[in-house]
């Protein structure tokens, strides 16, 4: 029974881990529950790697997690003010956490199921590693909301597997009007859409 109880009693603890992304050295804690705890997940880097993001960019994270998108991008624009989202608390508190040990005065992680909180605040690219059971109801929210949330020449990023790499061109041409397909992995599609200015819905 002892066994047991220092088992339950490690997993009850902080998951820590130091990880390099996109030249940026970054340190993350995290813990049972939230989506990929011990390691950034293979559609995370994918993403990263095909992001252009200028230093002074504002940039949205939907669906943060523990938050290595929105930290990233955080880091690599610094003159930008920077903002992630999850519908989960836990997940919230955990990017709050990475956002003050990893040093940043320019991120803030607030509680907000997609863009429900987010209010009238604009940004110069939004970006999403967005979850393969969100379901097509949410996906079409997040595109019609992030369109409405973009600047004018705002880029959209997400990567998502690649089973639904069709529904997200055929509904990134229908609300941006426009589609780009940045990388196929073997599991994940990297795709980008741009706010055309006068865009709107």
């Amino acid at each position: 029974m002892a066994d047991i109880q220092t088992y339950l009693d490690s997993l009850r603890k902080d998951i820590t881990f130091d990880v390099e992304l996109r030249e940026q050295a970054l340190h993350f804690r995290s813990t049972w529950g939230l989506f990929s705890p011990r390691e950034i997940d293979e559609g995370t880097r994918l993403l990263l790697s095909h992001i252009k993001i200028a230093e002074d960019a504002d940039s949205l994270d939907i669906g943060c997690g523990y938050g290595p998108i929105g930290i990233t991008l955080a880091r690599l624009a610094p003159r930008g003010n920077h903002l992630l989202v999850d519908k989960d608390f836990v997940a919230v508190d955990y990017a709050n956490r990475n956002i003050k040990d990893n040093k940043l005065d320019n991120a803030e992680a607030v509680l907000s199921n997609a863009f429900d909180q987010v209010g009238d605040r604009q940004f110069d690219i939004i970006v999403s590693n967005i979850p393969a059971k969100v379901g097509k109801e949410m996906l079409l929210l997040i595109l019609y909301d992030a369109l409405a949330h973009l600047k004018p020449g705002g880029q959209l990023y997400v990567v998502t597997i690649n089973g639904l790499r069709k529904f997200m061109k055929r509904h990134f041409e229908e609300v941006f009007g426009n589609y780009k397909k940045l990388k196929q992995g073997s599991n994940y599609t990297v795709a980008r859409a741009i706010r055309e200015p006068g865009d709107t819905y």
